[in-house]
């Protein structure tokens, strides 16, 4: 089967179960083959050897069964950086990116700030590690610091199998991280799997955070396309002993983070936290209550409001 014909059955077979039937063919394509999107084009009469056409004929029926193309290669391009995704973490979304966006411009901020110290940062609910990882190696990359004074990341998550991803997306972005292969960023991370702050007994000078905010109710319609993300990153309203909350606003994590984050700043210090545009206010409410102030509500792609900040103020 040549990939033009390819290309058309499969859109056809995607049509009703996919919202952008044409990218998932591409994306197989281009992962299957490892042509280009110029070279598909290039090469549409192109014979698809049989054993790539078995994979991705089994890769389809998956797309339809509703399984993300991310799990499908098992990959998904965040903030320009390639990570490494499973069903034991979420895939990483475009409006993250304005949270990695805001925290690698308030971290230089910071770091010119105080030139006589190494800046901590804590990435809670770290999942894959996107955040922290994308910050990092964009601080690296930007020039403006040197390798020596990067601050030191602490990622967390409550999940061990998503804390193995993240180091393996630690050691494939930061390992020989320089252009010339000397600088290794890894001494700059370590990972804790704690339920929140609970293993932590320490202070940070910012907390980046994107927690489950997702309503239970939500939730619940969210799983049943056969996404296959887990729950336990999508499902905001779980207590801290992992039980069910009385609460359907996607606010229970974040009602018992909020406090902890504030208790975990040093004064100065910020948070960064992603949230839904249906419980942004209340999440800006608690974040008050806790003793934040300075708050910022920043936009995603879309115009939804995304991205909270917030400033532990000095006494």
């Amino acid at each position: 089967m040549t990939i033009q014909d390819f290309k058309t059955n499969t859109i056809k077979r995607l049509s009703q179960s996919s919202p952008s039937p044409q990218l998932d063919v591409e994306v197989l394509l281009s992962y299957a083959l490892g042509f280009s999107k110029t070279e598909l084009l290039m090469k549409r009469d192109y014979e698809i050897p049989a054993d790539g056409l078995r994979w991705l004929q089994e890769a389809v029926e998956r797309r339809a069964g509703g399984l993300p193309i991310a799990y499908i290669t098992g990959h998904k391009e965040f903030y320009g950086y390639d990570f490494l995704v499973t069903p034991a973490v979420l895939i990483p979304k475009p409006d993250t990116e304005i949270l990695v966006s805001r925290a690698v411009d308030v971290i230089l901020e910071k770091i010119d700030a105080h030139p006589d110290r190494i800046l901590t940062v804590c990435d809670m609910c770290t999942g894959s590690g996107c955040i922290a990882l994308s910050v990092l190696k964009s601080l690296y990359e930007s020039e403006r610091v040197p390798a020596e004074r990067l601050p030191k990341f602490t990622l967390v998550d409550i999940s061990k199998p998503a804390l193995e991803i993240a180091q393996k997306n630690a050691e494939a972005l930061l390992l020989g991280a320089g252009a010339d292969g000397k600088e290794n960023l890894l001494g700059r991370v370590r990972f804790v799997q704690s339920n929140l702050f609970e293993m932590l007994p320490y202070q940070f000078d910012i907390v980046l955070t994107n927690p489950p905010y997702v309503p239970a109710s939500l939730t619940d319609q969210l799983l049943k396309d056969g996404r296959s993300e887990p729950r336990l990153a999508l499902d905001g309203d779980i207590t801290l002993s992992g039980d069910k909350a009385e609460s359907d606003d996607g606010l229970e994590i974040i009602r018992n983070l909020m406090p902890q984050i504030y208790d975990h700043t040093v004064f100065g210090g910020f948070f960064l936290m992603e949230t839904g545009e249906y419980n942004m206010r209340g999440a800006e409410n608690l974040s008050y209550r806790a003793g934040f102030r300075n708050t910022q509500v920043y936009k995603d792609l879309e115009g939804q409001e995304r991205v909270l900040y917030g400033e532990k103020m000095k006494v």
